[in-house]
């Protein structure tokens, strides 16, 4: 078993001050022979478009081919609403395509707050992570990175994203074994605090 590849990022401040880290972790896997997916608000893709030219990677060539992905598509809501099945299906959709278009493996990150939309209704956010880390159970190709803005989304939801994660990501060089996650298991409870296992990624 490798490390887990269903990170959560929770983080404060501006999120324009992540995209230098995030720039780089997703160029790397780019290097690495990736399919890299970024979702998040128009800015906030203006942004990584930059950070990533900055760093020498040929934005018009990468896109053109289907090797990276800058969206801030938002056809996953319905009437404004966060549909977690539905969500579900275009990822394994897009699971399905980078297997078939022969890469290494799908990396794929996005920010809840961007995500969610306007509606804001995350009553069921717990059981979409779940379902999430289920696809990553079934597909080793899938590598991902959920982004949590403390500062625009509501405690529960921060509560219910580090219960569904294995992992965490702090920077562009370190990830944590998370103790707070908890597995999906009728009438299990939430895991006492656990020491932090420390990884290089």
């Amino acid at each position: 078993m490798g490390f887990p590849r269903h990170r959560c990022f929770v983080y404060t401040g501006a999120p324009s001050n992540n995209l230098k880290g995030l720039s780089w972790f997703l160029n790397s896997q780019l290097k690495a022979g990736s399919r890299c997916i970024y979702l998040n608000s128009p800015t906030m893709v203006a942004g990584m478009r930059s950070y990533l030219a900055a760093d020498g990677v040929d934005i018009a060539r990468k896109t053109t081919d289907g090797t990276l992905v800058l969206s801030s598509d938002q056809s996953h809501l319905v009437k404004g609403r966060f549909e977690g099945p539905r969500m579900l299906a275009m990822l394994t959709e897009e699971v399905h395509r980078a297997m078939a278009d022969g890469y290494k493996s799908l990396f794929v990150t996005g920010d809840l707050t961007w995500e969610f939309g306007n509606e804001r209704n995350f009553d069921k956010l717990l059981e979409y992570e779940w379902g999430l880390e289920e696809l990553f159970q079934a597909y080793p190709i899938l590598n991902g990175i959920c982004q949590y803005h403390r500062d625009t989304l509501p405690p529960k939801a921060i509560e219910d994203g580090l219960r569904a994660h294995k992992a965490l990501f702090v920077s562009d060089t370190l990830s944590l074994l998370n103790p707070e996650y908890t597995p999906p298991v009728k009438g299990d409870h939430l895991h006492g605090h656990r020491k932090a296992s420390l990884v290089q990624s």
